[in-house]
């Protein structure tokens, strides 16, 4: 038995979870206050959420003493989802003896695990990742993932002593598409007189508000667009439109970039603000020359003709590098590995 925790901000956890679990070949228990998706491919501990009664009143994580002095993220006192959640993963792993738990992510998960005497797979994300907490759960971590190809790591994490860099292993990126073979027909060729171009948005938007969009439409008319997700068109499934895409522009989450690379379209990259300049991270490795991404800090205001004419002739082949299709499976075989470590 494999437990896999999934934090429940953004849609990346979750999706991640599901194509490593789909891999693992053994009884895989997920452990999240999302709810549990239908093709998951094993059971789902529901957990409450770890909010503050009067959470929503402005302030109201300021004020309260959540870090325990800079140790942790969030253990906010008074809070009965805390309590309810940690307990609820405590007894499931005394009535259920998991071999491993992957823990995407929590450091505090990380240590109740630990605590529990069961190895810890855990995942790193991109950006500064130098406090005192993550040093923490990295260290009681057994192992570390990375859901990002080898030669994209150095510059991906920054301030983790080097401990805990070389000890990271990078899998790949994990999308919940597989990656088109060489053999698909190329979008560029069926849309000679009117290239497509697909804004995807992420749960935050931010940078796509509908305005925004809406002046960058009119400062390409060349090209028709489609809006997906954020205050755009929602869809669960978007994969249709990435691979009919000839420009994909987007945010630097690693879902996003994993689903772009797996359609191997070219791409406007956008970062977005995030805790610990996660994204920031990730745009600033996408720039590198290897790449078929143009990465701009923020929506451009004008120019936009220019910039998706500049991206549709870069190759979205080169995409095979970051995503090959294996890195779920990686993730997976390094995940039995610990479990199997443990038992010796």
């Amino acid at each position: 038995m494999i437990g896999y925790y999934i934090h429940h901000h953004g849609r990346g956890h979750l999706s991640r979870a599901l194509a490593i679990a789909r891999e693992l070949g053994e009884p895989v228990t997920g452990l999240s206050s999302l709810s549990r998706p239908q093709d998951w491919p094993g059971d789902w501990l529901q957990l409450p959420l770890d909010e503050l009664p009067g959470e929503s009143e402005p302030g109201a994580r300021a004020r309260a003493e959540h870090d325990a002095g800079g140790r942790l993220h969030w253990v906010p006192l008074g809070s009965p989802g805390l309590r309810g959640r940690m307990a609820a993963i405590a007894g499931w792993i005394d009535a259920h003896r998991p071999r491993a738990v992957v823990v995407d992510v929590s450091v505090e998960v990380c240590l109740l695990v630990r605590l529990h005497g069961v190895p810890v797979v855990a995942f790193v994300l991109p950006g500064h990742r130098d406090d005192p907490a993550h040093e923490l759960g990295f260290d009681v971590a057994t192992t570390i993932l990375a859901a990002w190809p080898p030669e994209a790591t150095t510059g991906m994490v920054t301030g983790v002593p080097q401990r805990i860099a070389e000890r990271i292993i990078a899998v790949g990126a994990i999308s919940r598409f597989e990656p088109v073979g060489d053999s698909i027909v190329d979008a560029r060729a069926a849309h000679v007189d009117q290239p497509r171009v697909l804004v995807m948005a992420g749960a935050g938007g931010e940078d796509f508000a509908a305005n925004a969009v809406s002046l960058a439409r009119r400062e390409a008319p060349g090209w028709h667009w489609t809006h997906l997700g954020g205050s755009g068109t929602w869809t669960a499934d978007p994969w249709p439109h990435i691979v009919a895409a000839d420009v994909v522009v987007t945010h630097a989450g690693q879902g996003a970039v994993a689903e772009v690379a797996a359609a191997r379209r070219p791409a406007v990259i956008i970062p977005q603000s995030r805790p610990h300049a996660e994204q920031q991270a990730t745009g600033a490795i996408l720039a590198g020359a290897a790449w078929p991404a143009i990465v701009t800090p923020a929506m451009p205001t004008s120019g936009w003709s220019d910039l998706l004419a500049r991206a549709r002739a870069l190759d979205g082949a080169a995409w095979r590098a970051w995503n090959d299709g294996a890195g779920a499976a990686r993730a997976a075989r390094e995940i039995r590995s610990t479990a199997e470590r443990a038992q010796r």
